[in-house]
C-alpha cells in the first residue's frame, strides 16, 4: 500500500478556468490530486478576492511493488541471500549438535556394552567352570531382542505414535525447529527397559539374568543402528559416511521416505524391513522412483 497526499481547493468565486488532463468538461470546484503516480499536474487556481477553503486528506493507493516475471531488485536479492545464508548457518549448528550427541552416545554405550559384556562372563568364569547355556542364552537374546525391537517399533508406531501419542510423534513429521524435537522422547523412553535389563543381568549369576542381559544388549544394539540409519541417513541430522552407500540402507531409507509422504497410508511403518512392508501394499514401483531420486541427489544430478 502506498500513501499519496490529496489536496482540494474551493472558492465561492472564481473564474471558470480548470485544465482539463482527461478531456472532460470544465469544472467549478476545481480539486489537485497530488500523488507519486500522477505525472500530470494541473492547477486552477487563478487570483480571486474571496479565501480559499482548504481541505486535507490522506489517499491510500494499492501498489503492486514487482510485476509478474520481474526480477528482485538488488535490496531484496541480499536479503533472500542473508536470510538464506542464517538459515544454513543454522541448519550446520543442529547437525553439529546432534552429531556431538550421537557420538558421544555411541561411543560411551558401545564401550559400556562391551565392557559389560567382558568383565560379566570374567566374573561368572572365576571358579573355572564355563556357564555355556548361559553365555548361549544371553546372545541368543541379544539377536532375538535386535530383531523383535523392529516388529515391537513396528506396532508401536502405527497403534500408538499415529494415534494416542500422536501430539508427541507429530513433532517428526513437521519441519524440525533446532537440534532436537519432542519425538526425540521415545529415544529415552526405550532406553530405560534396556538399562534395567542390563542392569539387572550384569550383577546377577543364571540363565535368567543372562537372558535379561542378552534382552538389554539387544535392544541397544537395535537402537544405535536405528539412530544411525534414521536419524542419520534417513533424516540427515548428521553425517554417516559410507552407510549411504550400501545398497539395503539406500533402500530402508528410500521406504522410511514414502511413510513421510502418506502414499500408502503411512505404510511402512518400520524401518529395517520397510521395503517388505511395501512390497505387500504394491509399492515397489514407488521406491524404485525414490531410491533413483535418492541415488540422483547423492552424485547431484
Amino acid at each position: 500500500m502506498a500513501g499519496g497526499l490529496a489536496v482540494a481547493a474551493s472558492y465561492s468565486n472564481i473564474y471558470n478556468y480548470w485544465q482539463k488532463p482527461f478531456g472532460g468538461k470544465a469544472k467549478s470546484s476545481p480539486a489537485l490530486v497530488l500523488t507519486p503516480y500522477n505525472k500530470r499536474f494541473s492547477s486552477s487556481i487563478i487570483n480571486s478576492k474571496t479565501r480559499p477553503r482548504l481541505a486535507v486528506c490522506f489517499v491510500l493507493q494499492e501498489q503492486k511493488v514487482h510485476s509478474e516475471g520481474e526480477e528482485n531488485c538488488p535490496i531484496e536479492r541480499e536479503i533472500i541471500a542473508a536470510r538464506l545464508a542464517l538459515k544454513l548457518a543454522k541448519k550446520k549448528s543442529e547437525r553439529s549438535t546432534y552429531l556431538i550427541a550421537a557420538i558421544m552416545s555411541t561411543f560411551g554405550i558401545t564401550s559400556m556394552a562391551i565392557m559389560a559384556v567382558y568383565y560379566r562372563f570374567a566374573w561368572q568364569m572365576d571358579g573355572g567352570e564355563v556357564p555355556l547355556l548361559e553365555m548361549f542364552g544371553t546372545f541368543a537374546l541379544s539377536v532375538g531382542a535386535a530383531v523383535g525391537m523392529e516388529f515391537w517399533a513396528r506396532w508401536a508406531h502405527k497403534a500408538l505414535w499415529h494415534a494416542s501419542l500422536w501430539h508427541m510423534h507429530e513433532s517428526h513429521h513437521k519441519p524440525r525447529e533446532g537440534p532436537f524435537e519432542l519425538n526425540d522422547v521415545f529415544a529415552i523412553i526405550n532406553a530405560v527397559p534396556a538399562i534395567a535389563l542390563l542392569d539387572y543381568g550384569f550383577f546377577h549369576k543364571g540363565l535368567l539374568p543372562g537372558l535379561c542381559f542378552g534382552a538389554g544388549l539387544g535392544i541397544t544394539v537395535f537402537g544405535m543402528a536405528y539412530m544411525f540409519v534414521h536419524d542419520g541417513l534417513v533424516h540427515k541430522r548428521f553425517p554417516v559416511g559410507p552407510i549411504a552407500n550400501v545398497p539395503y540402507f539406500r533402500k530402508v531409507a528410500s521406504a522410511h521416505q514414502l511413510h513421510h509422504t502418506d502414499k500408502f497410508n503411512g505404510v511402512p511403518y518400520g524401518l529395517f524391513l520397510g521395503p517388505k512392508e511395501l512390497e505387500e501394499v504394491g509399492g515397489m514401483e514407488e521406491l524404485e522412483k525414490e531410491i533413483n531420486r535418492r541415488i540422483k541427489l547423492s552424485k547431484g544430478l
